[in-house]
Formats: C-alpha cells, sequence, structure tokens
C-alpha cells in the first residue's frame, strides 16, 4: 500500500511539474541549479573530483567556471526528463531530431540490426521517445528498472508509448535473442562504471588520460550477432533543443580483433567530451574500480 501511495505521489508530481511550458519549468531547473549547486553541494564531492582527475592541469577558477556549467546541465536534464512524460510527438521531433538518418538507411539496406551505443551526455533521456518516431526499425531501448514497480510500470508505459520497447539491462541477452529476426535498433548507454561483479569482464581502455574500465555488453552482443555499431551524437543546440548525429564506429564486427569495439567507444566520446565537458554526467563515480592517470595498467579485465 505505501509503495502505491509512493508511486502515485509521484505520478502526480511529474504529471503536475511535467504540463507547464518550457519557459516555466526552465525556471524550476534554475532555481534547482541554485539550491543543488549554491546550497547543498549535491554530489559536489564526487563532480569535482572527476573533474580534477580527468583534467588535472586546470586551476582553480577554470574549475569552478566548468563546475558551475555541469550543474547547469544535470538540472536541465532533470527538468526534461519530468518533461518528457508529456511531451507529444511534434515536441519530440522538433527538439531531438536526427541529422543524418542515411546512417540507419545504409544498415537497413544490407537487412542488419543495429546497437545505438550513446552515453550520459546532454539529453539522453528523449531517445527512447525520438528513435522510433525516425525511423522504421524496430526500436528497443535498454533501462535498469526501477525499485518501486508501479513508477516502473509507468515509466515504462511512457518511454514506450511512440513505439520503442523498453528491455531490462537484466535480460540483455534474451532481449537480443527475441529480435533476432527483425531489423532492430537496440539503444545502450556504455558510458558508466562495470559494477564490481562485472569487473572481471569489463574492457580497460585509456579514456581521458586515466586507465578506466568500460562494460563488455555492447561488444559481446555485436559480435556474437554480427549486429553494426553506431554512436550516436547528442548536441544541444540551443536550451531544449539537441541535434543527434550518427557515425558508424563498427561494421563486420566478427573481424575485429578483441576490445576493438569498446576502444572506438572511448576514443570517440573522448573527442566529445573535451569539445564540451559541461554536458556529460560527472556526478557518478566513474572511476569507482580504480583509475590511474597513465601510470599503470589495472588488472581484472582485458587490457587493450
Amino acid at each position: 500500500m505505501i509503495n502505491i501511495l509512493l508511486a502515485l505521489l509521484t505520478i502526480f508530481f511529474i504529471i503536475l511539474i511535467g504540463i507547464l511550458p518550457f519557459r516555466v519549468m526552465y525556471l524550476f531547473s534554475d532555481l534547482m541549479y541554485f539550491v543543488l549547486f549554491k546550497v547543498i553541494g549535491y554530489r559536489r564531492e564526487v563532480i569535482a573530483g572527476n573533474l580534477k582527475r580527468a583534467f588535472p592541469g586546470s586551476d582553480e577558477q577554470e574549475m569552478n567556471l566548468l563546475l558551475g556549467k555541469v550543474y547547469k546541465n544535470l538540472t536541465d536534464i532533470i527538468i526534461e526528463g519530468i518533461k518528457s512524460f508529456t511531451m507529444g510527438r511534434r515536441q519530440i521531433l522538433k527538439r531531438h531530431r536526427i541529422k543524418n538518418p542515411e546512417i540507419i538507411e545504409q544498415s537497413r539496406a544490407q537487412n542488419r540490426s543495429i546497437i545505438g551505443v550513446t552515453s550520459h551526455y546532454c539529453n539522453w533521456e528523449w531517445g527512447s521517445l525520438s528513435a522510433s518516431l525516425q525511423t522504421d526499425y524496430n526500436v528497443v531501448a535498454f533501462y535498469k528498472p526501477l525499485s518501486n514497480r508501479w513508477v516502473d510500470k509507468f515509466l515504462r508505459w511512457s518511454r514506450s508509448r511512440y513505439g520503442t520497447t523498453l528491455a531490462s539491462i537484466f535480460e540483455t541477452s534474451s532481449t537480443f535473442e527475441k529480435n533476432r529476426n527483425q531489423p532492430t535498433i537496440f539503444l545502450m548507454a556504455a558510458d558508466q562504471s562495470p559494477s564490481k561483479r562485472e569487473a572481471g569482464k569489463a574492457y580497460w581502455v585509456d579514456f581521458l588520460g586515466i586507465r578506466t574500465a568500460f562494460l563488455h555488453g555492447p561488444e559481446k552482443h555485436a559480435k556474437l550477432n554480427g549486429h553494426d555499431i553506431v554512436y550516436v551524437d547528442i548536441q544541444r543546440e540551443r536550451r531544449g533543443y539537441y541535434s543527434l548525429k550518427l557515425s558508424v564506429l563498427a561494421e563486420n564486427v566478427g573481424q575485429l580483433p578483441d576490445g576493438e569495439i569498446t576502444r572506438r567507444y572511448a576514443k570517440k566520446l573522448e573527442s566529445i567530451i573535451r569539445q564540451n565537458p559541461a554536458n556529460w554526467l560527472w556526478s557518478h563515480k566513474r572511476w569507482k574500480l580504480g583509475g590511474h592517470n597513465g601510470r599503470k595498467d589495472i588488472g581484472g579485465g582485458i587490457l587493450s
């Protein structure tokens, strides 16, 4: 009963906030920025620690300026995530647009499925809504289920209302198998740190000057199923408007050496982050498995 009540309150709050116009919602974002950054310092130690590790040459003034921009991006993404529950098709297509859909058609012409790898950069939240509106492919987006099953059901309904199928990250293998016989785009955010349980399977590559563990899933399933790997680069054109540029990371994946797909992904992500580091989600513990600024390799995984 408590879970149901909490779910109803959460859903009511989401809808109440979500029906507000964007210009009003961004006022909430500005207020949230002030509270999270200036007042309570939400995960400030983690964010600042990650930034200092990735950009050790930055002085205090540069770091403080970057830190503020990181929080502005974070609060906009939170507000836009809430707004996504009430956005119509036209709004989604207007604000989250693929610039070069011909990349998708190249794979479609050869009847091959695609693993669309992205990252927690700019607004990845709208991807499960926009992708199925811009392609004839079957679209599957992987996500981590919420602990409250009622809120989770609401999330699944909302994110799949325009045709995308949401699949649990705990059912990844069975989801690929289930969609084996139809051309499908599988959306996977691949920049999270593997858990300690997954550390032995992780690929360790150089990323932002640090030996970093990456999830093995995208590369594993691409090779098992012969799927193309396409990077989805999400860039903010202006507040609330994003362009998605697709680039092929790998075709004929079975011919590539072990770890090559992950190396290409890490290299692509690093180049994007270095152009505008404030837009990445620095609030997660990216190097919780360790990481050294080029000083030595770390065991326990597959070294590049």
